[in-house]
């Protein structure tokens, strides 16, 4: 169980302000006792110092409870990590000749339909049936399958591309799918994942939603990897890196009067708009997503 404390996660927020300025030297005296005086204020506000957090468990909520949520709204403009992603994974993708190619947790289609636009032969599969309702929705001509992307409905050696987007985050363990994802790629072929950065997690932990099957407050359970994971599973399969970039968080522009009304006394990441400068100190210009491309060996046998 994680205990989610509004007043932890802001002095948590100022202390990695604090490190983050001594190791980039950035932290000149007017800074450093700026962070002290925000601390001693967070430690003497009332409403802080009397908020309950909330006591939330992990594994009472799965995924597909979460997407089932999600799916009518997940390409809203706003959603910064595809914001971010989407013209990295385009531009890799720009440079990839046409093909059969596999959308493996392709969600509402976004990825497939741009496939698409580019000549592939698409097929999508995804876990969440309400991600495949919008994408069947958005692409009717489309061959969609549901499954999990350990067991994909796909013969050896059936497609030239594989594109898995910021679907890894909730697969606990990278051996089998990456295993999967060599199996139905032909020789030569291409994998461009993205993922969230194990950063991200740190600084912008998971919040608490709504309750289980058991009542009580749930976290979804994500797995954020090292860099060096990725690697060790992929090049033992024939994997080898094209290319591989760590997208930062694009630092805002200045907005003086984006801060709510009352200071929120629960767990929200509207809490970080009460203190910018920490925030963006911490947080700004800090890895959000990974992004490999990864070629099959050409040599391998089927």
């Amino acid at each position: 169980m994680t205990y989610l404390s509004p007043l932890g996660y802001l002095l948590g927020i100022e202390g990695a302000a604090l490190l983050r300025g001594f190791r980039e030297g950035s932290a000149d005296r007017a800074f450093v006792e700026a962070r002290i005086a925000e601390i001693r204020t967070l430690l003497d506000t009332p409403t802080l110092a009397q908020a309950e957090g909330v006591t939330a468990h992990a594994g009472t909520i799965s995924a597909a409870d979460v997407y089932q949520d999600w799916a009518p709204h997940y390409d809203a403009p706003g959603n910064q990590m595809i914001d971010i992603e989407q013209p990295v994974v385009r531009r890799l993708l720009d440079g990839l000749p046409a093909g059969t190619a596999l959308d493996a947790a392709c969600g509402t289609g976004r990825h497939t339909a741009y496939l698409q636009e580019l000549g592939h032969h698409v097929i999508g599969v995804d876990a969440s049936p309400d991600m495949l309702t919008q994408a069947r929705k958005r692409l009717p001509g489309v061959e969609f399958h549901e499954a999990d992307l350990h067991r994909l409905p796909l013969p050896d050696n059936a497609v030239d591309t594989v594109v898995c987007a910021l679907a890894l985050t909730h697969v606990p363990d990278l051996a089998p799918v990456l295993a999967e994802f060599a199996r139905v790629l032909r020789p030569g072929g291409n994998l461009v994942i993205s993922d969230a950065h194990l950063l991200v997690s740190y600084l912008r932990p998971t919040l608490a939603r709504r309750p289980g099957l058991d009542g009580r407050p749930s976290l979804l359970t994500e797995y954020h990897r090292p860099l060096s994971a990725y690697l060790a599973e992929a090049l033992p399969l024939g994997f080898q890196v094209r290319h591989c970039e760590e997208l930062r968080r694009p630092r805002p522009s200045p907005d003086p009067d984006t801060a709510p009304d009352p200071l929120p006394t629960h767990m929200s990441w509207d809490l970080l708009r009460w203190y910018p400068e920490a925030s963006a100190a911490a947080m700004d210009d800090s890895p959000i997503v990974v992004i490999w491309h990864f070629q099959l060996d050409g040599t391998r046998e089927g």
